[in-house]
Formats: C-alpha cells, structure tokens, sequence
C-alpha cells in the first residue's frame, strides 16, 4: 500500500477519495502480478477500468468544487490536467476493447495509474493544500 499521510491535504472528502484509489490501484497490481493464470484476472480489469473511469470523475469534481470555494488560482490547469487523465482512461478502454485485454497492456495501464496518482496527489494537489494553508495565514 503506497498511501502516506503526508499526501493528505487537509480535505476529508478529497483525502478519502485518494486514499481509496491508492487502495484500490495497489490491490489492483497485486492481482496482476500474482502467479496464476491470466483468463481470470480478466474481470478485474474491467472492474478496474470502469471503477476508474467512474470513479475519477466524481473525485475530479470533488477537487474542482473545494478548489472553486476557495479561489485557487491555478484551477484552470488543474482541471486540463484531470481532462487530459479522463482521456487516458478513455484511450486505454478503447485499446482493451480492440486489443483484448492483453497483460502488456494492463500492466502499462496500472503502472501509469499509479505513476500518475503519486504524481498527481503528491505534487499537483499539494499544491492546493499550499495555497490554502497560505489563505490560513498559518505559518506551518
């Protein structure tokens, strides 16, 4: 499990929401890589991806709704750059469809997720939690 609680940035809603995709991404990449066959590990991927595809989109919102409240400067790139996560999802869903769901292909696939969320909660996020902290006038 990947999750440190210094990736926090003080949003219970937003936090929880990262927590579980950590959980869900880890979990998700121990069934890949566990010994056995690959024909049964099929569904998972499905129920990765639509988990993904879903659940992303109500998490972006989340994040893109507080950002909002509190006047974060950067939000419009920010949101560029969850569209450009959603389309990667998209592009990844269209391969499984045509390529079957190959384990090249779903072990790219969870180890961008992961890249991207560890980057993506770690860096670009903190940056929100910065901003607010700053809005606190607190000096941590």
């Amino acid at each position: 499990m990947m999750w440190k609680d210094s990736y926090k940035i003080g949003v219970e809603e937003v936090d929880r929401q990262h927590k579980e995709l950590f959980e869900r991404l880890s979990d998700f990449i121990t069934v890949l890589r566990s010994d056995g066959d690959w024909e049964p590990k099929i569904p998972e991927i499905k129920k990765t991806l639509s988990f993904m595809g879903d659940y992303v989109v109500e998490h972006f919102d989340s994040e893109e709704e507080y950002q909002e409240e509190i006047g974060y400067p950067e939000r419009e790139e920010h949101k560029e750059i969850h569209e450009q996560f959603k389309s990667e999802i998209a592009d990844f869903a269209e391969k499984f469809e045509k390529e079957g769901y190959e384990k090249d292909l779903a072990l790219e696939f969870s180890g961008k997720l992961m890249a991207w969320l560890i980057n993506h909660v770690a860096n670009t996020d903190q940056k929100i939690s910065d901003y607010a902290d700053s809005l606190d006038g607190e000096d941590e």
